[in-house]
Formats: C-alpha cells, structure tokens, sequence
C-alpha cells in the first residue's frame, strides 16, 4: 500500500489570489474579505502601543543579541519586538489550547465533552479561555522580569518598575492585566474573524504578523546585495521549501471504505451503500511539533541568560556552555530541534488520532474497511497506518525545522537563520492554503445555491 497524494497543481498563492478575486464579485464575500482585512489592520495597530517604561534602544540590543526572541516574536506578529500591550500575542492561547488537546484523553469529563457536538466544543473553547488568562500572566510576568533584569544585553534593562516590591507592585499589575486583556482581545480578534470573516481567525492574526515582517527581511536582503550569489540561493532554497511544504501538506493516504448494512435511526430504517474513503494526512500535525520544540529549546538560553555575568565563576561559565550551546549558532541546538520536532510529531498526531475515534464511528455507522474486521481490528489497522505515514511527516517536519542552519552552512551568510525563517514559511503556506480551501468552497456553495434557485 502507497501514500496518495491529493495535491492541486496550482501553486496555493496564485490561487488564492484567484479565488480572493472571485469572491470580490460576491457581496456577502465581499463584506468577508473586508471583515478580516478591518480585523487585520486593527491587529497591527494594537501591537503598535507601548506599555510604559519600555527604553527602546535596550529593547532593540536585547533583540540583536538573542535570535531566538525572534521566534517568540512570530507569535506575537512583531508585537513582542515593541513590547506592546498585544507583546504575548496568541501564544497563551495556542498553549492552552495544546494543553486541553493533551488533556482531553486522560481526563473523562473533557473526553465525554468531545463527543458531545457543538455544545461540547463551545464549552472546551470556554475553558480555554479561563485558561488561557493565568497563563498570560504567567508569560507575561516572566517576559517582563527578563526584560527589566537587563541579562538580554549589555544596554541595560528594556523595561523599568517591575517587580511586586519598592513600590512597583501597582505598576506591574497593572501592565499585566493590559497585556493579558490584550491577548483575551486578540483572541477575541481571531474568533470574529473565523466567524464573520475569511479563514481560521487565529492563524489569520500569526499570518498578518508574519507577513507584516516581510520589508524588514527584503531589507536584510538588499544589505546583502554585494554577495548575489549567496542571495539567489537562499531565495531559491526558500522556494523549494515552500513547494514541499505544500507537496507535504497535501499529502494524504486514503483508507478505502465501505457501507453495507442498515442503520436504525429517529425511529425509520436507512440503507447505507457505497463506497468513499478516510484520508489520513501524512503532515496531521501540522505546525505545532515546531512550536513545542523551539519553545522549550528557549528556555535553557533564558534561564542561563540570569546566571552568565561574565564573572568568569563557575556558575557563570556553566550559563555562558548552556548559553552557546542553546543558540541558534550551534549546531547542538539544531540537532535537538530536529530530535525534539521527530518526537512531538509522533505524540501529538497520536493525540489527535484516538481523539477523533474514527474505527468507533465507522462502526456505528456501518461502515468497514474492506479485509478488516470492525472493531478492535480496523482500530489497530489504522493505528499502524498513521504509524508509518508520520514517519514522513515527522522527518520532514524536522527537516523543514532546522533549514535556517542548512542554508547558513550552504550561503555562509552569518544572519541566514533569521533571513530565512522556516516555521514562517510553514505557517504562512498552511494558512494560505487553509484560506484558499474556504474561500473556494464559499464560492461553490454560492453557486450550487445559485443553481438550485
């Protein structure tokens, strides 16, 4: 047995901008587009207001000197890199909801939740949200301690007043709780943005942030113009990480099924026949093994950050080892990312997999896997298949993890791990095509109505 791939020949952003101009001449589409584009802009005004205190230039020496603020920095949509009130963007919400997701399992209240529908759904979005705002201030106090203590860089601290102490308690409460309202508003941003808009509201605010880094990386570029070589190629590994990317994300093994038996349901008998198939992803994951890696591949440089004062103490050379070692310069980091990413594939895929009890639900629907027995068995058969095809999934996922080293070590270029951003590529292809899908089946649905009427 083979994987299958269903991709479309058409490259995701030509098409999407083809089916935006489609849609234009839709009115209720229309209103959609304007929607999230109004949402978008509202966005990128929030993550423009400093909370205050913030010194600008210790802010911006604090970014030179650790690369990896940058990827804290993607979930924020450059928020963090301004310390706004929007500086923890959608991450505490996207880590509460990953921890649900984990959690769902193992506990039976949540489980029987899952199963329960729309009601169900909207009520572990709304434990989401309760969760997500200790964990905003959580994040929020231990960017803004890292921040104030000046361990970032030499220029001092970024932030000034932090503390729950000296008179800086008020001070500090009160930043957290305006940026902790400023993710709960950004959350709320991205679900009215799912609601009355165009695409996934969430990935929209993360994509708008990623697009909106765009000019500072074609500058970046432009200040290596003199070095064309080393340029086209990493424009063109760029390139070819984005056509796997949507190779690897269209990629797909389709389970054959059948139904033959009748089904008794609110009182009649229904007769079930045919043929269709269940299409196993062989990227089911998605982009979250990446951020499970880097974000606990950050915490070690942090932390060490506190200790390493240039004393040349013992304790201060162990942080200055860890510092160096868990940086982007480093190949050891690199290939910890890549172990890490391999790993958290296999565990979230799993995850999502006896989530969705898709052998149960055959079952109960009278369907079956020719050669299979319904059960326990079709379980099992399906258990190995996603097995094998996440072997794919998860290798290329670590590859595509740690590409920015790979083109360093290609290009020679010094800053190509910030240039070239692989889980903003990966983020910005997912969402174009997540888009590209919805607006496609908004307009065949306009158009089947349009037929029947």
């Amino acid at each position: 047995m083979t994987t299958s791939t269903n991709q479309s020949s058409k490259s995701p952003i030509p098409a999407l901008f083809k089916a935006a101009v489609d849609a234009w001449g839709i009115p209720d589409l229309r209103y959609r587009i304007l929607f999230t584009l109004f949402i978008l802009i509202l966005f990128r005004f929030f993550a423009h207001v400093p909370v205050p205190g913030v010194d600008r230039d210790a802010l911006a020496a604090a970014f030179e000197a650790n690369p990896l603020l940058g990827f804290l920095d993607l979930f924020s949509g450059g928020a963090l890199r301004n310390l706004s009130i929007a500086a923890l963007g959608v991450y505490p919400y996207i880590t509460a909801s990953i921890i649900l997701q984990i959690l769902t399992p193992i506990i039976p209240t949540l489980k029987n939740l899952s199963q329960e529908g729309d009601a169900g759904r909207q009520a572990i979005n709304r434990y989401t949200h309760y969760l997500t705002v200790p964990l905003a201030f959580l994040q929020g106090y231990g960017q803004l301690n890292l921040f104030a203590g000046g361990f970032l860089s030499q220029s001092g601290s970024a932030i000034s007043g932090i503390g729950f102490g000296g008179g800086n308690t008020l001070n500090t409460i009160a930043i957290l709780t305006a940026m902790t309202a400023g993710t709960m508003l950004l959350v709320w941003m991205g679900e009215l943005v799912t609601e009355k808009g165009i695409g996934n509201g969430i990935s929209m605010i993360i994509f708008a942030g990623i697009v909106s880094t765009l000019p500072q990386v074609v500058g970046q570029l432009w200040l290596l113009r003199e070095q064309t070589f080393q340029v086209v190629m990493l424009i063109v590994i760029a390139i070819v990480i984005i056509y796997l990317i949507v190779y690897f994300a269209e990629a797909q093994r389709k389970i054959p099924v059948q139904y033959g038996r009748s089904v008794f349901r609110g009182g009649q008998m229904y007769r079930q026949s045919g043929a269709t198939n269940i299409p196993l992803r062989v990227n089911a994951a998605g982009m979250i093994p990446l951020i499970f890696a880097f974000s606990i591949l950050i915490f070690p440089s942090v932390v060490a950050s506190y200790f390493n004062d240039g004393s040349g103490s013992f304790i201060s050379n162990i942080a200055n080892f860890f510092q160096n070692s868990f940086g982007p310069t480093s190949s050891i980091y690199w290939i910890a990312v890549f172990l890490l990413v391999v790993i958290f594939t296999f565990f979230y895929t799993l995850v999502v997999h006896n989530q969705q009890n898709i052998a149960e639900n055959l079952q109960k629907n009278g369907g079956f896997v020719p050669g299979i027995r319904p059960g326990p068995p079709t379980k099992e058969f399906l258990m190995r298949v996603v097995l094998r095809i996440t072997w794919g999934g998860a290798l290329f996922l670590g590859f595509v993890a740690i590409i920015p080293f790979i083109a360093q070590l290609i290009t020679n270029l010094p800053n190509a791990t910030t240039i070239l951003q692989s889980t903003s590529l990966l983020i910005m292809v997912g969402v174009a095509l997540d888009t590209m899908r919805q607006l496609e089946s908004q307009l065949l649905m306009r158009n089947y109505e349009g037929f029947v009427k």
